[in-house]
């Protein structure tokens, strides 16, 4: 849930296999309103094809992706810690 203090969330994006401008602009507006919160927003992502198209949007370092569930259900790495790389 995004609404409350510091939401945690997960996407689970593997049965996707392409992403449109709407949907990066609902991933973006998610994670701003989850940031504002000093949340966390989770994507896990399977395909290479997903992966490609957020880097050619430019998001590409933006979120923090997983390429499986487990891993993205692991506890918050230390906070000098970034993001797993996409790739």
């Amino acid at each position: 849930m995004a609404s409350g203090p510091r939401p945690d969330l997960v996407v689970d994006l593997r049965p996707v296999s392409f992403i449109d401008c709407s949907g990066l602009g609902v991933l973006c507006r998610t994670r701003n309103r989850v940031l504002a919160r000093r949340g966390r927003l989770r994507l896990v992502i399977g395909s290479s094809r997903v992966l490609r198209i957020l880097r050619a949007a430019g998001l590409g370092g933006v979120f923090e992706v997983h390429p499986d569930l487990s891993r993205a259900l692991a506890p918050a790495p230390p906070a000098h810690a970034s993001a797993v790389p996409m790739g």
